[in-house]
């Protein structure tokens, strides 16, 4: 009988398995939970849609680069390793026809996108392996606001963030939440980021 993969910063078996699940998962297939999603309750998720929200699944099955520190000193020198994403005609409709604000929810949902967008809201669809890696200087073709967790140092993921919201607000907004005493990782806490220039 399997076991959950949990990160190397848990050190002991969750008696329910589900706490490390979202409440909106339904496929198999990856190595790591998409750990944003975990702040949704079915109860917030029903209280967004009353205030207006749509929603669109994407999934992506997460490898070694969300657990691995980088290695290598340079982004250049950085190997990511390709993971399986997926992308239906209807959320690539809902994207195409959005009328305010594409807001993924965690890393990976951005990581997605990126990789199916051909241009500004305009997303293929199906299935494919992506070795996307998203750095300061990107330009978003979609996602234009993302709600995620706070990340190790030297991970792909602090990379990504940076790129959407810049470093040195990435940096302060650290810098506050070490003082605060902020939880981070999988079970912490969670930041949204909404830049003010939208992609396209």
């Amino acid at each position: 009988q399997g076991v959950a993969p949990l990160p190397p910063y848990i050190h002991e078996d969750l008696k329910d398995v589900e706490r490390y699940q979202t409440v909106y998962a339904n496929l198999g297939g990856s190595s790591a939970a998409p750990t944003a999603g975990l702040h949704f309750t079915d109860e917030v998720l029903s209280l967004l849609k009353e205030k207006g929200a749509d929603f669109a699944d994407v999934s992506l099955d997460v490898g070694l680069d969300t657990f691995r520190p980088m290695a290598a000193e340079t982004t250049e020198g950085h190997l990511m390793h390709g993971e399986t994403c997926r992308v239906s005609q209807e959320t690539a409709d809902k994207i195409r026809d959005c009328k305010g604000r594409v807001i993924a929810v965690g890393t990976t949902t951005a990581r997605t996108l990126e990789a199916f967008s051909t241009e500004p809201r305009r997303l293929e669809i199906g299935e494919k392996t992506t070795k996307i890696f998203i750095t300061p200087g990107y330009q978003f073709k979609t996602v234009d606001a993302m709600f995620t967790n706070f990340h190790m140092p030297r991970t792909t993921m602090m990379l990504m963030i940076s790129a959407l919201a810049g470093r040195d607000l990435v940096m302060e907004s650290y810098k506050m939440a070490v003082e605060c005493r902020f939880r981070m990782l999988s079970f912490g806490d969670s930041m949204l980021i909404l830049p003010d220039s939208l992609p396209g």
